[in-house]
This record gives structure tokens, C-alpha cells and sequence, in this order.
């Protein structure tokens, strides 16, 4: 559930939606919730400052309760 709010969140805001990847991975600290995104979208995920990236963090934190998610913004690398 988490790993798609977000997804929905992030694809709103960037100019290449379908290059928008959640994976939600189970780590003995509690769930990491890694976003891949386009090169050129990245600086508008994270924002002045990493504003916006704090700002899906403080979603996610709060969708997720008392377990938590950790989120990473990832850029996708078209050459590999």
C-alpha cells in the first residue's frame, strides 16, 4: 500500500510518469521504499533543498505508523 501511494505521489509531479519505479524492500530495519525516477526528473523530487523529499518522507512516515518506511529517490540510468 505504501509503495503505491507513493508512486502515485511522485508520478504526479514528474514530466516522465512511466519511468517512475517503486520497489518496496523488507529489511530487518523495517521497510525501504526505493524511487527510481528519470535523470532529468530527479531535481523535482527532491526539491529546494530536498524540500519535497522530505515532504514524501513525512507522508509516508504517516501512512506507515508505528513500523515506519524509510524512502531513497534513486535516477534511472537509460545506459545500463
Amino acid at each position: 500500500m505504501l509503495a503505491e501511494a507513493l508512486e502515485h505521489l511522485v508520478r504526479g509531479i514528474v514530466d516522465h510518469p512511466d519511468d517512475v519505479v517503486v520497489r518496496d524492500k523488507q529489511l530487518r530495519r523495517g521497510s525501504l521504499l526505493e524511487v527510481r525516477v528519470h535523470p532529468d526528473d530527479l531535481g523535482k523530487v527532491i526539491g529546494r533543498n530536498g524540500r519535497t523529499a522530505s515532504a514524501f518522507r513525512t507522508v509516508i512516515g504517516a501512512l506507515a505508523g508505528k513500523d515506519g518506511a524509510r524512502v531513497d529517490f534513486v535516477d534511472v540510468d537509460r545506459r545500463r
